[in-house]
C-alpha cells in the first residue's frame, strides 16, 4: 500500500530521476532544466512543489505542481510502471490541486503529449477539459532548457 502523498526536496533528487526514467518521460534534460542545480534553483523560488509516494523506501509516483500566482501547472506526472492501474496517478493529481489550493490558486492545466493515453485519461477522469483547438508554443533562450 502507497504511503500518503509528501512533499519531496531536493535531498530527493536521484530517487527522483529513476523514476522519471523508468516511467519513460522523454522530456527530461538532466544536464539542462532537470539538473541537481537547476532543481535546487526551482525549489528555492517557493513557487513549486515536488510531491511523491512512496512504498516502503521506493518512489513509485510522483508530479511537480507550479504555479505563476494565477494559473497552476500539475507536471511530469510519473508513476513507476509496476505500479500503474491503481489510481496512484490521480492521486497525485489531487495532491497537486491540494498544494496549488492551498497556495491560493484556483486554475490548473497540464500539457500532455498526444501519445500518453493513460495520463490524458488520468486528467480526464480528474475533471479537466481537454483543449483541442489549442497550440502550446515554446521559445527557449538558453540551450539545454
Amino acid at each position: 500500500m502507497p504511503s500518503a502523498p509528501v512533499r519531496l526536496t531536493v535531498n530527493d533528487y536521484d530517487a527522483i530521476m529513476e523514476l522519471w526514467k523508468a516511467a519513460g518521460l522523454t522530456t527530461v534534460k538532466p544536464t539542462g532544466r532537470d539538473s541537481r542545480e537547476a532543481f535546487e534553483q526551482q525549489m528555492a523560488r517557493g513557487i513549486q512543489a515536488v510531491i511523491g509516494l512512496y512504498e516502503g523506501e521506493q518512489l513509485i509516483g510522483l508530479v511537480m505542481a507550479t504555479h505563476d500566482t494565477r494559473k497552476g501547472w500539475v507536471n511530469r506526472l510519473a508513476v513507476h510502471p509496476d505500479f500503474r492501474g491503481q489510481g496512484i496517478g490521480g492521486q497525485l493529481v489531487k495532491a497537486a490541486e491540494e498544494y496549488l489550493a492551498s497556495e491560493g490558486i484556483g486554475i490548473y492545466a497540464a500539457m500532455i503529449e498526444t501519445d500518453n493515453v493513460a495520463s490524458l485519461a488520468t486528467f480526464k477522469r480528474a475533471g479537466y477539459h481537454v483543449h483541442e483547438d489549442m497550440v502550446y508554443v515554446t521559445k527557449r533562450i538558453t540551450d539545454g532548457i
